[in-house]
């Protein structure tokens, strides 16, 4: 799978797991073909899942936060509205920004901007136009249960 091709795959599903098992498709194993046994590090595809993960979680179309499960979430920006909408339905943690940055001694430091500091002014009145159900079901039936949630 190419960097576009992982990007296509958030952009049709909208809510994917980088590799965390849950409720909602995960982008690991659409590039590995099908399910991970393990840690996906282990995998004989894991450099080409790597630049996947790398890919999406660096383009500007996709917020990279904590939302389903607590596990590393990305978000397509065409349901940021959404999520925005019905924010009260989950914790300030889930909602996070979520960069990774590499510091110059090498070592990987999670950064996060706080929900709704990262919302664009436009997304916050796209979300204003939107009924609380009518945003539900466009985050997938896993927003619409309490239980999946968090």
């Amino acid at each position: 799978m190419t960097p576009e091709q992982a990007l296509d795959f958030v952009r049709i599903h909208g809510v994917v797991l980088a590799s965390g098992k849950g409720p909602v498709p995960r982008l690991a194993e659409a590039v590995a073909g099908g399910p991970i046994k393990g840690s996906w590090w282990a995998h004989p595809r894991s450099h080409e899942i790597f630049r996947a993960l790398n890919a999406v979680a660096d383009s500007p179309e996709v917020l990279v936060c904590r939302l389903v499960g607590g596990k590393r979430t990305f978000v397509h920006r065409r349901l940021w509205p959404a999520l925005v909408r019905v924010a009260a339905h989950f914790s300030a943690g889930q909602l996070a920004q979520v960069r990774e940055e590499h510091t110059a001694s090498g070592r990987h430091v999670a950064r996060e901007v706080p929900f709704p500091a990262w919302v664009p002014p436009e997304v916050a009145g796209q979300a204003d136009a939107l009924e609380e159900g009518e945003a539900l079901a466009a985050l997938g039936a896993w927003a619409a249960s309490p239980g999946t949630r968090g």
